[in-house]
């Protein structure tokens, strides 16, 4: 049986002005959902598409901690965690996933 991976993981939009940060026990199908606008409405607002950096292990709980202690830190330590992991602040979905779905590609995750 294969083990279950959580992620804590963050986003961004196309100018790297918003951060957002999360937890899932899927990160492809939930930035998928993002970049497809069906993230939520935080993620739809402000058109955060870019997975920029994420953490994954097998323990939900820490998962959770992990992703409260990087939401309580300022806005320059989570800059500086993602440059640390992705200097560039390249799309990390596309380098472990492929290209990915956006909005205009919505059908294709409701069906």
């Amino acid at each position: 049986m294969k083990e279950r991976q959580y992620c804590v993981y963050i986003m961004t939009n196309a100018r790297n002005t918003v951060l957002y940060t999360s937890v899932t026990n899927d990160l492809q199908r939930r930035v998928r959902e993002h970049r497809a606008g069906d993230g939520g409405a935080f993620t739809k607002k402000y058109n955060v598409h870019k997975l920029v950096y994420f953490e994954q292990g097998p323990d939900v709980s820490t998962a959770i901690l992990r992703e409260k202690q990087i939401k309580a830190g300022s806005r320059k330590k989570k800059i500086e965690l993602i440059s640390n992991m992705n200097p560039e602040w390249k799309d990390l979905y596309e380098e472990y996933f492929g290209t990915g779905v956006i909005a205009s590609d919505r059908e294709a995750i409701s069906s």
